[in-house]
């Protein structure tokens, strides 16, 4: 599947449904949609994003999930099946998360909060630091895990996958990822 760059920016602030199923043990937190995530209705579906290579060398999937055409049914079954949620600090597309703006991270960690209240996973993952630090008003956090949880859930922050986060690799964003998958129990009969 190809995009024009003007086909692309017609996506400009749609959003995409969060990937979210009965059982969510780990809740994946992206920054906020590209618009070739966008225009295909699939988290991370950018070709280059590490994200689905790196769940796949931490073992969380059984194989590398091409998203770029939209998700598989059958992709999204096993991520719901092994426990994997995922869904944006901001709902809004853009082409670069340069575009938001400090409210729209403080607006969308609230509503984040709503989802985990509901959702009540085991561990939420938050893909990068400086979206966490934005959204929560914690300018001096740290990769890792945080002090506090939220409603029962450990809140974690790890590598984001975009390959502009060029210091990462698929190996070292797989170490952390399995990390979290290990806190939320989600590896377990898996491999």
């Amino acid at each position: 599947m190809r995009f024009t760059r003007d086909e692309l920016d017609a996506f400009r602030d749609t959003e995409i449904d969060d990937l979210l199923g009965p059982g969510c043990r780990l809740l994946f937190v992206g920054i906020n949609p590209g618009l070739w995530s966008a225009a295909t209705g699939a988290h991370f579906a950018r070709r280059g994003n590490r994200f689905y290579p790196a769940l796949a060398q931490a073992g969380i999937v059984d194989h590398v999930i091409d998203a770029s055409s939209g998700m598989r049914p059958e992709d999204t079954e096993q991520l719901i099946a092994r426990g994997i949620g995922i869904t944006n600090v901001v709902a809004r597309a853009t082409a670069t998360a340069a575009e938001l703006s400090k409210d729209e991270f403080r607006s969308g960690g609230r509503r984040l909060r709503e989802v985990v209240a509901q959702v009540h996973p085991q561990v939420v993952a938050i893909l990068g630091i400086t979206a966490y630090r934005t959204a929560f008003g914690e300018p001096k956090a740290r990769a890792g895990r945080q002090p506090s949880d939220w409603d029962g859930a450990q809140v974690w922050v790890v590598p984001n996958p975009s390959g502009l986060n060029a210091h990462e690799t698929v190996a070292s964003l797989a170490a952390a990822y399995r990390e979290v998958a290990v806190a939320a129990g989600v590896l377990d009969g898996i491999r």
